[in-house]
């Protein structure tokens, strides 16, 4: 009977610690793409520290998922991720410079680049549905454009009220994923 509690006991653990992992990883990407967003929308000396720290996220989740899928697989997804920033970075340097026209092209290029990661996720776990990811990137993208306009355009309450929205549906995407891992992979 112990080693049945104990068994169970350390699988509970070991769950938890992943999906704390996952939701620290999303709490980053969200909290450093903010970070991002201010630096570069005010111009502070920070903007390309900041960015590099950004940039460091997609290498920090593909450590933790090449545990799981293999060190090729991982960085696949760094590099789709990698890209997602790359793009948001021109999106908001052109919503900066008022450019219509750059901002349509941008758009476009960071929803394919989302529908590129929900199609891989949905392709390397059973258990990530392809649309779910996809509804929940597509709102991942409204919110950041939106908190990216509201900062750009000196509406400071509105957007801290945005980022509330953003961090609570990066803790979705995070459960999203590490309850897929905890099917896919039983702990």
């Amino acid at each position: 009977m112990r080693s049945q509690k104990h068994s169970a006991d350390s699988a509970f653990y070991k769950q938890t610690a992943l999906r704390n992992t996952f939701r620290q990883l999303w709490e980053q990407h969200v909290m450093w793409t903010r970070e991002y967003i201010i630096s570069n929308a005010m111009n502070l000396p920070d903007e390309n520290l900041v960015a590099k720290r950004l940039l460091r996220n997609p290498t920090d989740f593909a450590k933790e998922l090449s545990v799981f899928y293999g060190a090729e697989t991982a960085n696949k997804f760094a590099d789709l991720l990698r890209q997602h920033l790359l793009i948001a970075s021109d999106l908001i340097n052109a919503a900066k410079a008022g450019n219509p026209s750059a901002i349509e092209e941008e758009r476009t290029k960071w929803y394919r680049n989302a529908d590129e990661i929900a199609a891989f996720l949905a392709g390397i776990n059973p258990y990530w549905n392809r649309q779910e990811w996809k509804a929940m990137l597509y709102d991942h993208l409204r919110l950041t454009e939106e908190e990216a306009l509201q900062r750009l355009n000196g509406q400071y309450a509105a957007d801290i009220v945005q980022y509330d929205l953003i961090e609570n549906e990066a803790l979705q995407m995070a459960d999203m994923m590490s309850s897929g891992i905890i099917r896919q992979f039983p702990l």
